[in-house]
């Protein structure tokens, strides 16, 4: 099997994981969850001025930068560095959270270092990129979107099994850990492909890496 360009992977937890953290992750997620949802929070404006009324978006540290890619790619075939930065970091933050929210790491999700979740992009400029592919990568990938959809829930109830594991055992159940990471590298594939836009490899329908 040919590795996808989008590579995603974390750390296994060899160790006795903090049976009180795990017990009461819904609580101690919260603020961090709170950062992370201000840096992906847009928020909406009605103004109005001489009878007339004026929408305004305006973005909350911006979110994901997605519909300016697609116009550099489209019209420029460049996808600026600092862009592409941005997209990848705050995926990696992503990331950081929603592994400590399924508890497979412990340590508290650091806003700039990796910890023990990986996350990495292949590096583009813009023109080794086919630049008519981002009108429809969103379409493209729409069968994997039904794929996560059941995955999703079946991590829901792996993940139910997982919190009485470790409050019993202190332990990650291995087999259970490779699946939440394989769905997460999954999801992770097809979000660089058809929204990050990093790369034209269509994401394999594969949970290994």
């Amino acid at each position: 099997m040919e590795p996808h360009p989008v590579r995603f992977w974390v750390d296994y937890p060899d160790r006795l994981l903090n049976r009180m953290t795990s017990a009461f992750r819904f609580v101690t997620i919260i603020p961090i969850a709170i950062l992370l949802g201000l840096l992906d929070h847009a928020n909406a404006s009605y103004q109005t001025s001489g009878g007339s009324g004026t929408w305004v978006m305006a973005g909350t540290g911006g979110g994901a930068v997605l519909a300016p890619v697609v116009l550099m790619l489209l019209f420029r075939e460049k996808y600026p560095r600092w862009w592409y930065d941005w997209n990848l970091e705050l995926a990696r933050f992503g990331n950081r959270v929603v592994a400590y929210w399924l508890l497979m790491d412990d340590r508290y999700p650091s806003t700039d270092d990796h910890q023990a979740v990986h996350l990495d992009y292949p590096e583009v400029t813009g023109p080794e990129l086919n630049r008519w592919l981002p009108l429809v990568k969103w379409f493209l990938a729409i069968p994997h979107y039904f794929v996560l959809f059941f995955l999703w829930i079946a991590l829901f109830f792996v993940g139910i099994y997982v919190w009485f594991a470790i409050l019993f055992t202190g332990r990650y159940p291995r087999g259970a850990f490779d699946f939440i990471e394989g769905v997460l590298r999954w999801g992770n594939r097809v979000a660089g492909y058809a929204f990050a836009m990093v790369t034209d490899t269509y994401p394999p329908f594969r949970l290994a890496a």
